[in-house]
């Protein structure tokens, strides 16, 4: 179901080697990036998995992470989709990434068997891959931040179940809950995280999750409008809908 391999130090000649092999004409690719350069994939001809929360699972597996590690999808994935066009008659390619990943070309081209793909950058909203956002995960999520060697390409015909993600004994869970990265996303982060670092004196998670591009895990938390703020813990889940500028309904939800 799910295919690893652990590499030696001698850089990425060593993982791109071990990119799969039969690799259909036409599929669609996606690939998720630790900060480290850990690295897992999938390669799906079907075209119908988005795969976001399949890979962020098999991180947390692999690397045996407290949570799912969904703040990684805007920064560190790459896309691409290969298909034959009628019209011209000929193979198209569009093959984008994040901008923090953007050293990694030559492997996503091995492992995605793309020869000398040109890659787009990503364009990222401000704020959202903040460097004092990461720093917080960085902290609570230390091994992301540690280089294993590791490749991990899933099974497109078995999608790995979710696993359950185990609750920490202290400080908060939450999960904030967008539709796309725009202008009053990163507003919303910036007032949320300027009210959590005055007036949370404790350890804290916080989740950013597009519906746009994860709509399963909308659909698993019965989400049905945005912004929205979970507390998933401490118990009990109690959520947040809609406007999260005033400070009085964020401290009540957060029990202060």
């Amino acid at each position: 179901m799910v295919n690893s391999a652990i590499v030696g130090d001698n850089g990425y000649k060593s993982m791109v080697s071990i990119g799969m092999t039969n690799i259909p004409a036409s599929f669609k690719g996606i690939a998720l990036f630790t900060p480290a350069g850990d690295l897992v994939y999938c390669i799906d001809p079907t075209k119908q998995g988005r795969w976001h929360a399949q890979l962020c699972s098999a991180l947390q597996e692999a690397l045996n992470l407290p949570e799912l590690p969904h703040f990684l999808v805007p920064c560190y994935t790459a896309t691409v989709d290969r298909w034959w066009d009628e019209t011209a008659q000929i193979w198209q390619i569009e093959a984008e990434l994040s901008p923090n990943i953007y050293r990694y070309r030559a492997l996503l081209n091995t492992i995605f068997e793309l020869e000398d793909c040109q890659w787009n950058r990503a364009t990222i909203s401000p704020g959202v891959c903040d460097p004092l956002l990461l720093y917080r995960y960085q902290e609570l999520f230390p091994a992301l931040w540690e280089s294993h060697n590791l490749v991990i390409a899933l099974d497109s015909t078995q999608p790995i179940p979710l696993s359950i993600t185990p609750e920490p004994t202290q400080g908060y869970v939450l999960r904030l809950f967008v539709a796309g990265y725009n202008q009053k996303t990163e507003n919303t982060l910036k007032n949320l995280h300027e009210i959590l670092e005055e007036s949370l004196n404790q350890p804290y998670t916080l989740t950013v999750i597009d519906i746009t591009k994860d709509p399963e895990e909308a659909e698993t938390h019965q989400i049905t409008a945005t912004p929205t703020l979970l507390r998933m813990h401490p118990p009990p889940e109690k959520r947040l809908v809609g406007n999260l500028d005033t400070e009085s309904h964020l401290l009540r939800l957060l029990g202060l």
